[in-house]
């Protein structure tokens, strides 16, 4: 079994205990206010994944919370830092449980979303929009996980679609080393395979590492015309500068949860000509409502950057409040998942879309690139 999605002794245990803690006390919403929690990466080399989303959620949370709230509620993040790291997730995770949290809202990663998915599942606690597009997350549905974004399959696609309409047909993969970049890496492989190919090569990152210097190696001197990235931003940049110094001449490509803005910035000027997917509306494009809406709201704020993950974070939290007002007077954990289930809307020109069988709200993917002068173009 894949030690990624394995369960041990000892995790059962956990699942145990957080299923004790959720008694039929801590169902229902607190009285005057709801509290989420949030573990994510606020520290180390994907901190800025962590930060971003979770200031453009508590931008739109905010907004609600000026106005009175949502049914007379507001909504507070209490957010811990995991630094990306699983096991730090998961001690996160049964703190917030036992604090009786009411959903769990944005965790940032797949290896410490699968951490910490089982806990939540066995406490029946809501685990909403988390920052992954790992299918292991999704396939078997769990009730109480509840996805905005489109899986890394749905990008992978995308990216293979277009390089090999551009007659690129020998794409290597560069992944970190953990169920993220494996997740990533059978998007890339089924892509191809569904065109009669396979990679060109292969190499791996560490996660939160920076030591890319055998991949590069191996990856620099192989005939790839293209190398797809499954990695987080820095070592992606690291990357990047290293197999350019190195000679490689080909095209690189990343998924979303790269961090693009994170990535424009490390990369400068060597940046240019980057592929990055997107499964968010792009901030830089004003032909949406929601993107219009989105950068006045960070622009009036003064303290959030308009970028893809502030805007993940942005629009997670519309489609949270969105179910807490469908969950009544009295909500509880129980009616906010029947809720978020009946939500079949369009947010600005984003459709969300769940089903009781259906807790993917969305398919949408599209292509931007880096430009040499740190900005992103959709």
């Amino acid at each position: 079994m894949n030690k990624s999605f394995s369960i041990t002794r000892r995790q059962l245990g956990r699942m145990a205990a957080a299923s004790a803690v959720a008694g039929v006390g801590l169902a229902r919403a607190q009285d005057s206010r709801i509290v989420l929690g949030q573990s994510a990466a606020f520290s180390g080399p994907a901190m800025q994944l962590g930060t971003q989303f979770h200031a453009g959620a508590k931008l739109w949370f905010d907004q609600q919370n000026a106005k009175g709230g949502v049914g007379g509620r507001s909504i507070e993040i209490r957010n811990v830092d995991d630094g990306y790291e699983p096991d730090r997730c998961v001690a996160n995770t049964e703190k917030l449980i036992k604090d009786d949290v009411f959903a769990l809202f944005g965790y940032i990663g797949t290896p410490t979303s699968l951490a910490a998915l089982p806990l939540a599942t066995a406490a029946k606690v809501p685990f909403i929009a988390p920052f992954t597009g790992a299918v292991g997350l999704r396939e078997p549905l769990k009730r109480e996980a509840f996805h905005l974004r489109a899986s890394y399959d749905d990008e992978t696609e995308l990216i293979v679609k277009q390089l090999t309409e551009l007659n690129q047909n020998r794409i290597a993969v560069f992944y970190q080393n953990d169920a993220y970049g494996k997740a990533g890496l059978s998007g890339v492989t089924k892509a191809l395979a569904a065109r009669q190919l396979k990679p060109a090569a292969e190499a791996t990152v560490e996660r939160n590492s920076e030591n890319v210097a055998d991949a590069v190696g191996k990856l620099a001197k192989s005939d790839a015309q293209a190398i797809v990235q499954i990695g987080a931003y820095k070592a992606c940049a690291a990357f990047i500068r290293q197999a350019r110094k190195a000679g490689y001449g080909g095209k690189f490509y990343n998924v979303s949860f790269v961090g693009t803005q994170a990535l424009a910035d490390e990369l400068g000027k060597d940046g240019n000509g980057v592929v990055v997917s997107q499964v968010m509306p792009s901030p830089y494009n004003p032909a949406r409502p929601i993107a219009r809406e989105f950068v006045a709201a960070a622009k009036q704020s003064g303290a959030v950057q308009a970028n893809f993950s502030s805007m993940e974070g942005y629009l997670a939290a519309r489609v949270f409040s969105e179910g807490l007002k469908r969950a009544g007077g009295k909500p509880t954990r129980e009616s906010l998942i029947t809720a978020l289930e009946s939500i079949n809307e369009d947010f600005g020109g984003y459709r969300v879309s769940f089903g009781p069988q259906d807790h993917v709200a969305s398919s949408f993917v599209e292509l931007s690139m880096l430009t040499g002068d740190g900005r992103v173009r959709t």
